[in-house]
């Protein structure tokens, strides 16, 4: 029996650079809801969003970038590409979205200082900013951890399908 990825030998490289970083932004998704419900102990739904454990943004890129060096090997061109696109996206994930966050408590701060003068009836409903938005290195390292993993899985799916006699 054949798997998708045999079925087409043409189309099986496409497919699976296609469905990587799904497959990975849904690993790192699901499992950083299952964090969250733990932490919260109840359902985080709210706690869906930017910021948190592990980094879908690190396992996205990492996933990609690790499904590269093993599928064409680590002197392929495309893998400095894909590298460079990693280091752009964590550094962007670490530090400018954890200053965007700093700028937001202030926001929320100078929001509430002015509802505190003026009466609620003159100003409309304006929800707070999310103030958590970066990523921890922590964090990150998570998504690194789930980008790695989700790659390699998902690049040995023919022979993980095999061993399950699929």
């Amino acid at each position: 029996m054949t798997t998708i990825l045999e079925s087409h030998p043409a189309a099986s490289i496409e497919i699976i650079y296609l469905i990587m970083p799904f497959v990975a932004w849904l690993i790192a998704g699901v499992s950083k809801f299952v964090i969250n419900s733990i932490r919260a102990k109840q359902l985080a739904f709210g706690l869906i969003g930017y910021g948190g454990m592990p980094s879908n943004h690190a396992a996205i890129v990492t996933s990609m970038t690790a499904l590269i060096i093993f599928k064409e090997g680590v002197t392929h061109p495309a893998v400095g590409v894909a590298m460079a696109l990693s280091f752009i996206v964590l550094l962007d994930a670490n530090s400018l979205r954890r200053q965007i966050g700093k700028q937001a408590v202030v926001i929320n701060q100078l929001q509430a200082r002015l509802s505190e003068r003026e009466s609620p009836k003159n100003q409309p409903e304006i929800p707070p900013l999310r103030e958590r938005i970066g990523h921890t290195k922590l964090e990150l390292l998570g998504g690194i951890v789930v980008g790695t993993l989700s790659a390699y899985g998902l690049f040995n799916l023919n022979s993980l399908l095999a061993l399950l006699g699929m």
